[in-house]
């Protein structure tokens, strides 16, 4: 298996199975801090990165577009002064699938990068 920064994304569709609980363990032991959250009845995860003013938080927002764009799997981003939440699910199944923890991943590397 080939770690989780160098996969990307699948398409998936309504019936598409979520990651069992088993895979959710193993794979939120990969990015311990994101929160595994129940909002609305659709497990997500969620991490919030906090930045010195709102334009860092901004650009940060903007180059996690541009990775959700890139695999055609989108976040909700919150953008506030200073901070950025990251919420990321998969819509089509209402819950968490392997396309999630992929893009926290990458997420948390857009993070790592120095402006």
């Amino acid at each position: 298996m080939s770690k989780l920064a160098d996969q990307h994304c699948e398409a998936c569709r309504k019936g598409t199975p979520k990651v069992t609980d088993d895979e959710k363990e193993f794979l939120h032991g990969e990015i311990p801090d994101w929160s595994l959250v129940d909002e609305e009845g659709q497990e997500k995860l969620k991490k919030v990165f906090k930045f010195k003013n709102f334009a860092q938080a901004q650009a940060f927002a903007n180059q996690v577009s541009d990775l959700a764009e890139a695999e055609n799997h989108h976040p909700a981003i919150l953008l506030e002064y200073g901070k950025v939440t990251v919420s990321w699910w998969t819509h089509a199944i209402g819950g968490l699938h392997r396309n999630d923890f992929i893009m926290a991943v990458k997420t948390d590397a857009v993070f790592a990068v120095p402006e």
